[in-house]
Order: structure tokens, then C-alpha cells, then sequence
């Protein structure tokens, strides 16, 4: 034997296992959270009047979703949603303000356990950080975002990371800084079920800024992860909890309100763009996919990998959406099938009211009451003042983007309705989704009092819904 060889073998043994190691390295993951942003005010969904140049910079580097949903458009039930993969209704904290109760598991817990060092920096507004399962957190002001590259730069270099940077952008009150540009009245856009007025412009103005503002943190989120040089390792996920903090958007289920703003860069990401339809309660499934990782048995969202490269895949037909509590009482299901949305309101003789509705809540909304007392309002901006509200709405999203005209009773779309009737009942029956009987009651009255309340009943307490698993309908075979 040529002793003088082992040496040689050993080093090329040694070398071969470290290109390897290198190659096969986890991948790192950087999910970005919004705070209230809707897809249609981001310059990549259409919108030219707000400048967000790094969130084009990671789109033409990443792929970007037309057709993303949330399940429910109210800020800490979506988010909750989102880091369990369940309804709103499965998690045991479905209104606003409820915590997420200790007996739910999270898919950050699942990657902790395999050795992911996991932050949450900025807004939490779910649960305590460790019980969420992260190692390390830290708020911030006014943006939330003032931390993120701390983060990155202070990582352990040994480990995978997982960080849930939550923005507190582009949420009310409005605090203007030197970190992004601002606007003037003229430059916003108003959307047709608003009132144009002084008060909405202006009120647009600061809405409009934080977005900016957002985008500028994104922007040093992106230089930091190439100066490391992990850029190409590490996936960037942008999403938003829910929709505008205006009349009408945030809290709704209609388009504007529930459709989510989606990007998603990274190692197994082909650049584009795709229809595919997918679901907020996915993310925490195909995040746990792309570290290698199993789906436990309590995630009812399902894994949209495939999309990543096949942008034309199909792993989901329709998608689902619940409006809970938040202020005011309310009880609408929604389900997102095709290019339709079918709502379906259980107590349509309630006001159609949410904090950012709310009369004398904030600037556009007063507004928009203001006129509506003095009988100026168009068809368009009285749609949320009718009482009573339909108990039944369709919405063609491609036609009616704004979701203005209601075409549930057209007597061509009777044979779709009743199908999509029939899909959200199934949801609902799979899920142990409910109507309570005691339910929290609304915690201020419509001329502006304030109202002595306490939670009541929540949907899915009395059918122990938390404890339900099944995803409800995915694919509609049995339909066809």
C-alpha cells in the first residue's frame, strides 16, 4: 500500500464532504410583513402614484403573485392565521385582540427545532415571541423596521435563520420621518367607494408615505443579505395582513380588502409572475417544504412549491376568508373561486361597520359620513351606509374590480352561485365553523359612543373548532 496517499484521499475525502455540506446548506428565510397595505397601491400590482423602487427590484428577482388571498383582512387573526396555517376560526383567536391560545402550534416552532435561529423584530400582535417559537425578538418605531438590518448583521453565521420582520407600515396614526419621500393631495389616487374630498386626500398622503417608507427598509434588507453574499441562498417572502386602513378595505372581505400583495424570491424561484391562486394559511406549508421539512397534521394550509417553478400550476381552486369582530360585530364568510368572490353575510340587518368606517374613528371616514348626511354621496360610496346590507353578494373581480356592482341575483350566474353556496357550506361544516349565539357585541355606537362591552362568544368556540384539522375544500373534482 502507498502510504503516501492517504493523506491525498483524506484531504479530497475532506473537501468533497465540504462542497457538500456547502451545497446542501438549508436555506435561510427573511418573511416581510406588512401592516395594511392593499395589492393595488404597490407600483408591481399597477398602482404608479407610490414610489416603491426595491419592491420592484426584489419583484424582477423573485416571482409575484396576482391572485394571493388572505383569510381574514383584520390585522392579528391573519397574522395568527398565517404563522399556525389555520383559519381564523381553527386557531382559538379569531376576533381582534385575542392572543393565540397555548394548546396551537406554529410552523416557526418546526423550524426552531431543527436548528433554525428564528427573530421576530417589529410588530407582534399574536402571542409572546418564545411561545410563538422565536429565540429573539425586538420592536421598533415609528416603522417597526428600524432593527431589521441589526439582525442580519448580528446573526449566529453557524445557523439558518428564520426572520419574521414585521413592519408597523403603513398603520394609523400616520408619523411622517425623513425616511421616505411624501406627497401632495394631488398625487393620490381615490378609489371610487371613497369620498374625494380634502380630508380623504390628505388622509391618502400619509397612507402613501409609509408604503414608501416600507419599501426604503425592504430596499436595506436586499443590500445587506448581498453583502453577505447569502443573497442567493436566502428566500425573501413580502406579504400584507390585510387590506388599506380605509372605508371599505381593511376588515372587508371584498377584493381590495382580502386579496394580499405576495413576492417571493429565492433559490427555487423562477423570476415572473403567476395567476396560480393560493392562500395566506399556505405560507406556513411551503416554507416548511422549501427548508426540507414535514407539514404536521395541524397545518390546514397546503403547500404552493410547485408554483415557485410552474407558475402555471394549479394546487388550489378556491380559497376562503372569515370577518370577525373587530370593533363592531360581524359575521361574513367568503369564498375566492375562479375570477369570483361569493360573500356571504349571517347578520346582514348589523351596520357594515369597522374601525376604519367607523364615523368618528378617522379623517377619510368622517368624510365619508359627512356627505352621506347631506344625501352627496355616489351608488358607489353609499354601498357601506345601507341597512340593511346584503345578506348575499358576487362580484366578477376581473369586470368589477372594486367589487361595486352585485351580481348574485343576474339569472346567468344562478348555476355558479349555487355551486359556490354549496363549496362554503362544505367549508364550513369541514372546518366547525359557527354562528355564536353570544357574540361579542359591537364596542361603540354609530353616533360615536363609547359602549361598556366584554368578548363574547367567538366563532368556532362552541363546535371546538381548535381542535379541527381538516382543510375544508382544496380542489372542486366532485364538483365537475
Amino acid at each position: 500500500m502507498n502510504y503516501f496517499k492517504i493523506p491525498i484521499l483524506l484531504s479530497w475525502f475532506l473537501f468533497g464532504t465540504y462542497f457538500a455540506q456547502a451545497f446542501n446548506k438549508p436555506p435561510n428565510f427573511v418573511f416581510i410583513i406588512t401592516d395594511d397595505i392593499s395589492a393595488e397601491d404597490l407600483s408591481i400590482y399597477g398602482n404608479q402614484s407610490i414610489e416603491t423602487p426595491n419592491l420592484e427590484r426584489l419583484a424582477m428577482r423573485g416571482l409575484v403573485f396576482d391572485n394571493a388571498y388572505l383569510t381574514a383582512s383584520s390585522c392579528s387573526p391573519s397574522r395568527i392565521s398565517m404563522i399556525t396555517g389555520r383559519y381564523p376560526h381553527n386557531t382559538g383567536a379569531p376576533e381582534i385582540h385575542v392572543p393565540l391560545p397555548n394548546s396551537q402550534n406554529t410552523f416557526v416552532q418546526e423550524l426552531k427545532k431543527t436548528g433554525y435561529h428564528t427573530v421576530l423584530s417589529g410588530k407582534n400582535h399574536m402571542a409572546p415571541p418564545d411561545q410563538l417559537g422565536f429565540v429573539e425578538h425586538s420592536e421598533g418605531r415609528p416603522a417597526g423596521s428600524e432593527k431589521w438590518l441589526a439582525h442580519l448583521q448580528g446573526r449566529p453565521k453557524d445557523q439558518p435563520f428564520f426572520f419574521w420582520f414585521a413592519s408597523h407600515d403603513a398603520h394609523r396614526d400616520w408619523q411622517v420621518n425623513d425616511q421616505a419621500r411624501t406627497y401632495l393631495p394631488s398625487q393620490v389616487e381615490v378609489q371610487p367607494y371613497m369620498y374625494d374630498g380634502p380630508l380623504t386626500r390628505k388622509d391618502l398622503t400619509g397612507y402613501y408615505h409609509e408604503i414608501s417608507r416600507l419599501d426604503h427598509y425592504v430596499g436595506l434588507v436586499l443590500n445587506e443579505l448581498e453583502a453577505q453574499g447569502i443573497m442567493d441562498n436566502t428566500y425573501v417572502i413580502l406579504v400584507s395582513d390585510n387590506g388599506r386602513p380605509f372605508p371599505r378595505s381593511k376588515t372587508y372581505l371584498y377584493k381590495n380588502g382580502i386579496q394580499t400583495p405576495l413576492l417571493i424570491s429565492g433559490p427555487k424561484v423562477k423570476q415572473g409572475r403567476t395567476n396560480s391562486l393560493v392562500s395566506a394559511i399556505d405560507l406556513s406549508a411551503t416554507i416548511l417544504e422549501l427548508a426540507g421539512l414535514n407539514r404536521p397534521n395541524s397545518i390546514q394550509g397546503i403547500s404552493f412549491v410547485k408554483v415557485l417553478q410552474e407558475h402555471s400550476a394549479i394546487v388550489r381552486e378556491v380559497a376562503f376568508a372569515e370577518r370577525n369582530w373587530h370593533r363592531y360585530s360581524m359575521h361574513e364568510r367568503m369564498v375566492r373561486m375562479g375570477d369570483w368572490i361569493y360573500i356571504r353575510n349571517n347578520w346582514p340587518n348589523k351596520r357594515n361597520l369597522s374601525g376604519e368606517s367607523d364615523p368618528h374613528a378617522f379623517p377619510a371616514a368622517k368624510e365619508l359620513w359627512n356627505r352621506y348626511e347631506k344625501g352627496e354621496l355616489t351608488a358607489a360610496q353609499s354601498l357601506i351606509t345601507m341597512l340593511p346590507q346584503p345578506a348575499e353578494e358576487l362580484y366578477h373581480t376581473k369586470n368589477d374590480p372594486h367589487n361595486l356592482k352585485n351580481v348574485i341575483y343576474a339569472p346567468e350566474n344562478r348555476a355558479l352561485v349555487h355551486k359556490m353556496r354549496i363549496v362554503l357550506t362544505k367549508w364550513t361544516n369541514q372546518t366547525g365553523d359557527n354562528i355564536p349565539n353570544n357574540p361579542t357585541p359591537n364596542k361603540a355606537t354609530l353616533d360615536g359612543s363609547l359602549l361598556e362591552w366584554k368578548r363574547g362568544e367567538m366563532p368556532g368556540e362552541a363546535t371546538s373548532a381548535y381542535s379541527i384539522n381538516h382543510p375544508g375544500p382544496i380542489l372542486l373534482k366532485e364538483y365537475h
